[in-house]
């Protein structure tokens, strides 16, 4: 005759192990998710800055692209007094706080729309960098319609790019020589326009930065006058 075994529950010791084994499992789910979200953030970051940077070289690819240069017989040298010329295309470096930043002025067919504004004709196109409250840089975009006074900065000028960590400017003749500054009303560059313009802009912060570098050539341009 055999006895039935009474049905026996779970010990304490097999309670604590299960337990254990729970813990363990549930941890390391938990430090999946939180690894996955600490890389996701980071990669957004670095998405966002470059939108906001392509977004901006767009736009001055925009701009180079409807350059607008006097021709001869209309355009001749100045002469010493003579104003310079209203089209001229002139690149420098500048001092903002404690950095070095391009500046490029130049006349052009693109605008920006201002609300419900819309604008045409020639305009007076400029690219500086500004220093911002929060002691970071940031890119405007002037542009004044011909007949136009003469450059200054104005905080009402629309911001291009945030964080601006960096903004150089390459300009590039006939022969392909390169240069950091350029003046198409100088005698230094024959009164020439340059032939193509080269842009590298870095935006971020000190722990996270994006560089991004385009050329654009010029559609017109002016060779050397003598």
């Amino acid at each position: 005759m055999r006895l039935e075994q009474p049905d026996r529950g779970f010990t304490l010791i097999e309670i604590l192990v299960v337990l254990a084994i729970f813990a363990i499992i549930v941890t390391t789910i938990f430090g999946s998710f939180h690894a996955v979200f600490n890389t996701v953030a980071p990669l957004r970051e670095d998405q966002d800055l470059y939108e906001m940077a392509k977004d901006c070289l767009d736009r001055m690819i925009v701009d180079l692209e409807s350059v607008h240069v006097s021709l001869p017989p209309e355009y001749r040298p100045p002469g010493l007094n003579d104003p310079p010329d209203p089209y001229r295309i002139f690149g420098e470096t500048t001092p903002v706080e404690n950095a070095l930043f391009g500046r490029l002025s130049f006349a052009g067919l693109a605008h920006v729309s201002l609300g419900k504004t819309r604008r045409e004709g020639i305009a007076g196109i400029t690219y500086y960098v500004q220093s911002s409250n929060d002691e970071q840089f940031v890119l405007r975009r002037s542009d004044r319609l011909y007949p136009h006074e003469p450059f200054s900065e104005n905080e009402t000028d629309p911001i291009l790019c945030e964080y601006v960590r960096k903004l150089s400017f390459k300009y590039y003749d006939h022969e392909g020589s390169d240069y950091d500054r350029w003046d198409s009303d100088a005698d230094d560059f024959d009164h020439a326009t340059p032939r193509a313009v080269g842009i590298a802009l870095e935006v971020g912060t000190a722990d996270r930065w994006i560089l991004l570098e385009t050329t654009v050539a010029l559609p017109v341009f002016r060779k050397k006058v003598e």
